[in-house]
């Protein structure tokens, strides 16, 4: 049963919140953070994005930009930038995106719930990243940033949402890099707090949707402390970490495509060849071409584009795994065919997240920078959750959710 709780969020002043707000730390290089941050000193960026305090170049690795980071959270709650709320509260995020808008819960999740599973993953993490995160959530002593959850879809919580959603937000804006609204209501009365903790306690598991580092790196130091501390009750703020948890019904996710350097040696019309073995290839002319359904891919190559249909042999329905489109093309095109075995670390291949729209999967081979591109039909909610319910993992770049959060909406301290 997931265990959350309410929290004193630290929050700009309604009047400043749209010059602390950023992009998460993830989604950005350094060089674009500081181009972002600009002269506006209260960019979150100067505490999530350390490293721009620096002169140009500085890792974001170097002990210095960890202690940066420490030192401009203080300063900003110094000068109230940022301030912590009396009392424990929910609060309601919500994101619109091309008119669609989603409506989130922020919590605190339990450490405990990650380390045993109830909180439910579906990616590995890398070590060196984990640490990384863990040094940020240590020097501060906060998560700042939220872990991106989805729940199964629950009625009374939805009604709840929806009786939020007709009242005045504290926060509501249009960001200026993706045109996103994000709007931001404080819960505040003890009844509605009693009914989300008490829906939330009916729930088997919670769903990690984006934020696998983070809730790794989170739990870890939760649970570090609780080690530490001699009179751990289990009670403490280091015991959670902060979530925005969506219905699942919700939630967009977008194709995540694939641009590849070389056809491994085959001519194209070979490549063709080969490629009809395992798929029903069919030329589409010159228009782009976007896959209509699953197990349906687009390839451009050549200033074509070609549906591939996979035939009945190339999946299995019934396994959670090999019925995935990003294990489809992994297995039996890039691994069998072009020879990339670890889409992690091969530098013939890169992947372009789907907001970025097919016209520049055709600009990146027009260009010549890459000779060929596929672009796949988005993985579904319910295709996740089953991979993480069967204790399984999913290929690597499998996902892209779109809208990302906005961090510096408010912050989890630890203590």
């Amino acid at each position: 049963m997931a265990l959350v709780k309410p929290f004193r969020g630290i929050r700009p002043p309604q009047d400043l919140v749209e010059k602390v707000a950023s992009r998460p730390y993830d989604v950005l290089s350094s060089e674009e953070a500081r181009k972002e941050a600009g002269d506006n000193e209260m960019s979150l960026y100067h505490i999530i994005k350390p490293e721009i305090n620096f002169e140009p170049g500085t890792s974001e690795y170097d002990p210095r930009v960890y202690t940066s980071a420490a030192e401009h959270f203080k300063a900003f709650q110094d000068k109230h930038w940022l301030v912590q709320d009396e009392k424990e509260h929910y609060y309601i995020y919500a994101q619109t995106m091309n008119g669609k808008t989603q409506y989130g819960l922020v919590v605190a999740a339990s450490v405990d719930d990650y380390l045993t599973g109830v909180i439910k993953k579906h990616e590995l993490t890398r070590r060196d990243k984990e640490e990384d995160r863990m040094k940020h959530v240590r020097v501060c002593n906060a998560n700042m940033e939220p872990v991106f959850f989805a729940y199964p879809d629950d009625d009374v919580l939805t009604a709840l949402l929806q009786r939020y959603a007709a009242t005045e937000p504290i926060y509501d804006f249009v960001a200026p890099d993706d045109g996103f609204r994000h709007q931001f209501w404080i819960i505040n009365d003890q009844n509605d707090i009693a009914t989300i903790t008490a829906e939330f306690a009916k729930m088997p598991h919670l769903y990690i949707a984006d934020g696998h580092h983070r809730s790794a790196a989170a739990a870890l130091v939760g649970a570090e402390k609780a080690k530490q501390n001699p009179h751990h009750t289990g009670k403490e703020e280091y015991n959670y970490f902060m979530a925005v948890c969506f219905p699942a019904s919700q939630l967009t996710i977008l194709d995540y495509n694939r641009v590849v350097k070389d056809l491994n040696g085959l001519m194209p019309e070979e490549f063709l060849k080969k490629l009809s073995e395992d798929f029903e290839v069919e030329d589409k002319g010159e228009a782009i071409y976007k896959p209509q359904h699953i197990h349906e891919f687009s390839l451009y190559l050549d200033k074509h584009w070609y549906s591939l249909v996979a035939k009945p042999q190339a999946y299995d329905d019934n396994d959670p795994i090999k019925s995935l489109d990003v294990d489809i093309s992994s297995r039996l095109i890039l691994d069998k065919l072009m020879g990339i075995k670890d889409l992690r670390s091969d530098k013939r291949i890169d992947f372009v997240g789907g907001l970025r729209g097919l016209e520049e999967l055709k600009r990146r081979v027009d260009s010549g920078e890459m000779r060929w591109a596929l672009a796949l039909y988005p993985v579904s909610m319910k295709q996740i959750m089953n991979i993480a319910d069967t204790g399984n993992i999913m290929p690597p770049k499998a996902t892209w959710f779109e809208p990302k959060l906005r961090s510096g909406l408010v912050i989890h301290r630890l203590d």
